[in-house]
């Protein structure tokens, strides 16, 4: 019998079925991490850019200007992208 005294960090990580690397020698089961999809972006991959505000900004008064979706003006141009290059507009 171990006369260590267990710590509220062991507890924690036991009670949780996290493993740390101070407590890698036990045996907890590891717990999968699930994702919560809309049924509306199962199978759906993000296409995205980091960019300045302005653009963004933009981006948004377009779709407003136009009353549109930023995600509609997307398609719209990364279709016109895939035309100039010769490949089919898929978005």
């Amino acid at each position: 019998m171990s006369s260590k005294k267990p710590s509220l960090s062991a507890a924690l990580h036991e009670a949780t079925g996290r493993i740390t690397a101070n407590h890698a020698e036990t045996s907890l089961p590891a717990i999968p991490k699930t994702k919560i999809v809309s049924a509306s972006r199962h199978g759906l991959k993000v296409v995205s850019g980091h960019f300045d505000p302005a653009v963004s900004r933009q981006f948004k008064h377009l779709a407003l200007e136009r009353d549109t979706t930023v995600q509609a003006l997307l398609a719209e141009a990364l279709n016109d992208l895939f035309i100039k290059y010769k490949r089919n507009p898929i978005a």
